[in-house]
């Protein structure tokens, strides 16, 4: 399947689904070899499989949440809501999927720290990086006299990124300008935004908003 296609996201989906199915077919190739050597051994298993079969009934009440997992688990690499190199929420962690088994989903946070998310304790899942994503940016303004102004700055600069051969690549669309997104007593708020790729939102926020200040100087639009 991988070498049938080329595209960065399939790939992460058919790493991630293969990485599952290897575990769950080691699981299965350890049981059946261990069942074969005993047999071997000349040791009955007639006896073991029928207590294996008592003590499943028993270990399936008990061990309901894991078993609950791994369904989950299954339902999510099947329906392909999570991949690894994703970023995602999920009970209120964010960060980057490191790996998603049968049993649980690993997060790293911004922080650096590691979470091991129970498959079974997933209820929804905020998927950052699918598709495209949306740089926001915001800027204050003195007065409704900079208004224009500063709508035409955040055009302009969306113009520049767009030729700009290191951020063209990350920019899907031109910049949608809102213009006026609040009204306080400090000023007044601009926003607009960018659809870009999806891991590259933050880098094209900020440069957005380094060249959004110079071009508000050259422009001697005031902040508040």
């Amino acid at each position: 399947m991988a070498r049938r296609t080329s595209a960065g996201d399939e790939l992460r989906r058919i790493d991630t689904v293969g990485t599952a199915f290897r575990y769950f077919a080691t699981v299965i190739v350890v049981l059946v070899a261990g069942t074969l050597v005993l047999g071997e051994l000349g040791i009955s298993i007639a006896p073991i499989l029928a207590t294996a079969g008592v003590a499943g009934v028993a270990i399936g009440f008990g061990a309901q949440s894991l078993i609950k997992d791994y369904f989950t688990g299954f339902f999510l690499l099947l329906e392909d809501q999570i991949r690894e190199g994703d970023v995602v929420e999920i009970l209120g962690k964010a960060g980057e999927v490191e790996e998603v088994t049968l049993r649980y989903v690993r997060l790293r946070d911004g922080d650096g720290y590691v979470h091991f998310i129970p498959n079974g304790e997933i209820k929804s899942v905020i998927n950052r990086t699918r598709a495209h994503a949306y740089a926001t940016i915001d800027a204050a303004i003195q007065g409704h006299e900079f208004v224009e102004a500063g709508c035409a700055a955040m055009r302009e600069v969306a113009g520049e990124l767009r030729k700009d051969e290191k951020y063209a690549p990350m920019i899907l669309a031109d910049v949608e300008v809102f213009g006026i997104e609040r009204w306080e007593l400090w000023g007044i708020g601009l926003r607009c935004r960018i659809k870009v790729l999806p891991h590259q939102k933050d880098s094209v926020r900020r440069e957005f908003t380094r060249r959004l200040v110079a071009e508000f100087d050259r422009r001697q639009i005031k902040s508040p």
